[in-house]
């Protein structure tokens, strides 16, 4: 049976678990205490699979303003970044990461306009010496 029950779930259980101690919570903040953490997440994780605007973030996660203010926050104040170093960390530490990588010019490709590629604006291509 699938660890994910709900289709809105998008982490497990085991995943949530690791996630959350990676992430700040709301003690010793003023104000109000974080709206349920694991859904606001998934919400930022949903969208991001999605491709969703915002607004058209489903009702289950919440209030989309609250899903965005957290993700702002989070990539504001780094915690993204710690994220994603400690889970890149553990990834390797267990042997699950393969640092070889193939970058092949056929692949890449750049834009006709990106690589000095000859620009005809109709000028003159003579060159002038400075007097």
């Amino acid at each position: 049976m699938a660890d994910v029950v709900d289709r809105f779930e998008v982490l497990t259980d085991k995943q949530w678990e690791l996630l959350a101690l990676l992430l700040p919570s709301s003690d010793g903040l003023r104000g109000r205490k974080f709206r349920n953490n694991r859904v606001v997440v998934e919400g930022m994780l949903y969208r991001l699979r999605t491709g969703l605007p915002w607004r058209d973030l489903p009702s289950h996660f919440g209030p989309w303003k609250t899903v965005w203010k957290r993700h702002r926050r989070y990539a504001g104040d780094g915690t993204w970044d710690r994220v994603l170093t400690a889970l890149v960390a553990m990834a390797d530490a267990g042997g699950n990461l393969d640092w070889a990588v193939s970058v092949d010019s056929t692949v890449v490709r750049v834009h006709q306009h990106g690589a000095n590629a000859a620009r005809h604006t109709g000028g003159s291509t003579e060159l002038h010496e400075p007097r």
